[in-house]
């Protein structure tokens, strides 16, 4: 059985390069987007999840995505939230570990004020650690930083944030019209001379039913998955996006 699509069809083109913008957000520079690049089925490896696991089919898609805009000639990810929370983790580890060896080998009494200052700076780690990636990283999947040369050096910025849209409470049953969806917002940034002229700032947002994108049997449909996140992509580089 074909998998279900939702109300907002899948154009069977790509979203052209051309066209006018509005505001600021014009820019005369345009690098090539995902779907000018094709992927090749020798490139994909088959994706199947649990479809009664919404956390699963979330998970496919985040993973499914970074894979696809990570490709050569598009953008390469930054890895800076992930590095920062690694850090942070790893320092509480560290001063959980040292607080630990230090009370054992000093008499009680003497080590109490050091295991107690141990024991506030890994509380300290842990909530920083907590509220960084709750206020600051968020829902943020996807950080892309691209680099082009058109008559000047064009640097691209690319931040996707990722979240599921639950089944609405007041149906009991899932269907195609009220299933769980996968939903995107993109911010896109591009700028010349290091950053300090901004050439354009879009944002682009769309969702689909996971069904979409997954059979009955849980295989991702992956052409259907990279074309619809390619026409985001590309609306929100041509300043076309919600």
């Amino acid at each position: 059985m074909p998998p279900k699509k939702s109300t907002k069809a899948l154009s069977p083109e790509p979203v052209p390069a051309s066209g006018s913008r509005r505001g600021s957000s014009a820019s005369p520079d345009k690098p090539p987007g995902p779907l000018s690049i094709v992927v090749t089925p020798e490139e994909r490896d088959v994706i199947k999840v649990n479809n009664a696991s919404v956390t699963d089919l979330k998970n496919a898609c985040d993973d499914a995505l970074k894979r696809y805009l990570s490709r050569p000639n598009l953008f390469k990810q930054i890895h800076l939230h992930t590095d920062v929370r690694l850090a942070l983790g790893w320092a509480g580890v560290i001063v959980a570990g040292a607080t630990g060896l230090y009370g054992w080998k000093v008499d009680f009494e003497q080590s109490k004020p050091g295991v107690w200052a141990g024991f506030i700076l890994y509380v300290i780690l842990t909530t920083l650690q907590t509220l960084y990636a709750y206020f600051v990283e968020g829902d943020i999947i996807f950080v892309g930083r691209r680099k082009t040369f058109s008559k000047r050096i064009i640097t691209e910025r690319v931040t996707i944030s990722s979240r599921t849209i639950p089944v609405s409470s007041s149906s009991s049953q899932p269907s195609p019209a009220n299933a769980p969806s996968y939903s995107l917002n993109i911010t896109y940034l591009q700028s010349t001379s290091g950053g300090k002229s901004l050439l354009a700032k879009n944002r682009a947002q769309g969702s689909m039913e996971y069904s979409a994108f997954f059979d009955e049997k849980g295989l991702m449909v992956q052409e259907l998955f990279e074309r619809w996140i390619g026409e985001l992509v590309e609306g929100a580089m041509e300043g076309k996006g919600a």
